[in-house]
C-alpha cells in the first residue's frame, strides 16, 4: 500500500512512522520535515499528505504534528479526508471500523515507540464497517 506521512518536526516517532511503514511492506511518500524539498510547517506538510489520499496518489495517510491536533485540523480541511487524531489502538481500530477513516493523525509529544506499533497494528489490521448505520453516516460526511 502507497502511504503518504507527514511530520513537521523530525522528532518523537516522526522516523519510526517511516521505519515501521517499510518494514510492514509499505511504499513511503514523506511530506514536511521529513522529506528536504518541502515547507515542514504543520498546516503545509499535512495538506501534502491529504491531498496525497484525496488525489489518489496515496491509499492512506499518516499525519504528526506536536499534539496532532493541527495536523488532524488541516488535513480534515481537504475534501474526501477523513482523519482521526489517535492515541491509542482502540482509537484508532474504531476510527476505521466507524469512521473509514482514511488519515490517521498522531501526536509526536504523546506516542510512544510501542503505543505506535500498537496503533498501526489495529489501524490496519480494522476495515470499515459494512452496517448501513455506520456507511449512512461516513455518506453523510461528504454532504456536509
Amino acid at each position: 500500500m502507497r502511504i503518504a506521512v507527514a511530520a513537521d518536526e523530525d522528532t518523537g516517532v516522526a522516523r519510526d512512522v517511516v521505519r515501521l511503514l517499510e518494514e510492514r511492506g509499505h511504499q513511503v511518500v514523506v511530506h514536511g520535515a521529513l522529506s528536504v524539498e518541502e515547507r515542514d510547517d504543520w498546516a503545509w506538510a499535512s495538506e501534502a499528505a491529504a491531498r496525497d489520499v484525496a488525489d489518489g496518489r496515496a491509499e492512506q495517510g499518516i499525519v504528526c504534528c506536536w499534539t496532532g491536533t493541527g495536523a488532524s485540523i488541516a488535513a480534515n480541511k481537504v475534501s474526501g479526508v477523513r482523519a482521526a487524531l489517535c492515541v491509542d489502538a482502540e482509537t484508532a481500530r474504531g476510527a476505521r471500523v466507524w469512521n473509514d477513516a482514511n488519515v490517521l493523525a498522531l501526536s509526536l509529544r504523546l506516542t510512544s515507540a510501542a503505543q505506535l506499533a500498537e496503533i498501526l497494528d489495529a489501524w490496519f489490521a480494522a476495515a470499515a464497517s459494512d452496517d448501513p448505520g455506520d456507511q449512512a453516516n461516513i455518506a453523510h460526511l461528504a454532504d456536509i
